[in-house]
C-alpha cells in the first residue's frame, strides 16, 4: 500500500480508499471478508455514507470495527445531506441529524473525514460553515469535505471561513477517471472537469475521487457494441473513452499489467494529493485494483492517454 497525508488527519492515509457499497448487515460474512482482507494488504481508510443500504452499511462497518476493536487504525469516511424524493437537505438541522445517526450506527464517537454527500447552491454557504465548524469543535468532526461541490462553492465556503477564522473545507470528492462522462452519472453529480484539476493542481487540495474506475469501464465487460447497461450507455459511450481505452490497453501491454490498472493509475499520477475511491464487490476485485499502486505513467504516457500526444517511438 502506499500512503499520503491529508492536513488534519493524524494518521497517514492509503492512497486508495475502501468504498463500502458492497457492505451491509445482511451480508456481514462477506463485509467482514472484504474489510479484512483490505486491511491486510495494508489498507486504512473506509468510505460510507449515511444513504448506503438505509444505514446496513455504515451499521457493518461499525459492527467490524468493534469486534476487531481496531477503530483507532482506521481513517473513517462517511457522508451525510444526501437529498431525498422530497428535496435537497443541505441544512444545519439536516446535516447534524445525519451526523448524529452515522456515529450511532459507527458506534464512534468521531468522524475523522465528514463530506457533504450533495450540495444545495440555494442554500447559503455561511450556516454550513459554522454548522460543521461546530461539529467539529464539539468532538464530532475532525475535518469535513465537499462531495459533489463545484469548486467555485468551494472557495465561497472556504473564503468565508478564512474571514471568520474558521475551519473550511479540506477536502473534494467528485467524480473523476480516466473516462469523460457524457451526463453526470447520478442527479447533482459533479464530475471533475479540467478547469477544477487546475484549479487542484493551484490550491493543493486532495481529492478523494469516487468511480475512480469509471464503474467498469475498463475492465474488457463492456464493447460498443454491447448496450445492454442502460447506466454505462448513457454516461460513459463515447468515441473518445473508447479510443481511451485501447491507449490504456496499448501502454497496458508495455507495462505488463491491464488497462484497468493503467486506469486507475491516471487518476492516482493528478500533480496533487490523490486518494482514489474504488468499490470492489469481491476479495479479487480488490487485490486486483491494489496493483495500479506498481504502475508508473509519465507526463508523455498520460498526456497519450488523454489524446493530447503521442507516444514516442
Amino acid at each position: 500500500m502506499q500512503y499520503g497525508s491529508i492536513p488534519g488527519v493524524a494518521l497517514p492515509v492509503a492512497r486508495i480508499i475502501l468504498g463500502s457499497m458492497v457492505c451491509t448487515t445482511d451480508a456481514m460474512e462477506a463485509t467482514r471478508a472484504l474489510l479484512d482482507a483490505y486491511v491486510q494488504a495494508g489498507g486504512n481508510a473506509i468510505d460510507t455514507a449515511h444513504l448506503y443500504h438505509g444505514g446496513k452499511s455504515e451499521r457493518a462497518i461499525g459492527q467490524w470495527m468493534q469486534e476487531r476493536g481496531n477503530r483507532d487504525r482506521i481513517v473513517l469516511i462517511t457522508k451525510g445531506a444526501h437529498p431525498t424524493d422530497a428535496g435537497p437537505r443541505v441544512t444545519p438541522g439536516d446535516i447534524t441529524q445525519d451526523l448524529t445517526e452515522s456515529l450511532d450506527r459507527l458506534q464512534t464517537d468521531r468522524i475523522d473525514i465528514y463530506l457533504l454527500h450533495r450540495d444545495d447552491e440555494n442554500v447559503p454557504v455561511e450556516p454550513i460553515i459554522e454548522c460543521l465548524n461546530q461539529h467539529c469543535a464539539e468532538g464530532r468532526i475532525v475535518i469535513f469535505g465537499a462531495s459533489n461541490w463545484s469548486t467555485a462553492r468551494i472557495d465561497a465556503a472556504n473564503a468565508y471561513a478564512r474571514q471568520q477564522g474558521l475551519r473550511g473545507f479540506s477536502v473534494s470528492s467528485p467524480h473523476f477517471s480516466l473516462a469523460l462522462t457524457n451526463e453526470p452519472v447520478w442527479a447533482g453529480c459533479v464530475t471533475l472537469d479540467d478547469a477544477g484539476r487546475q484549479w487542484h493542481r493551484q490550491n493543493q487540495m486532495p481529492l478523494l475521487p469516487w468511480s475512480a474506475q469509471a464503474r467498469g469501464f475498463f475492465t474488457g465487460r463492456f464493447t460498443p457494441d454491447d448496450t445492454s447497461s442502460e447506466h454505462m450507455v448513457r454516461v460513459y459511450y463515447n468515441d473518445t473513452n473508447w479510443e481511451r481505452y485501447r491507449r490504456a490497453q496499448e501502454l497496458a501491454l508495455q507495462k505488463g499489467c491491464d488497462a484497468r490498472h493503467i486506469a486507475l493509475a491516471y487518476v492516482l499520477a493528478e500533480p496533487y494529493p490523490v486518494f482514489a475511491l474504488i468499490g470492489p464487490a469481491t476479495i479479487a476485485e480488490l487485490q486486483d485494483s491494489l496493483r495500479a499502486l506498481d504502475v508508473a505513467l509519465s507526463p508523455r504516457e498520460r498526456a497519450y492517454l488523454e489524446l493530447r500526444a503521442d507516444l514516442p517511438a
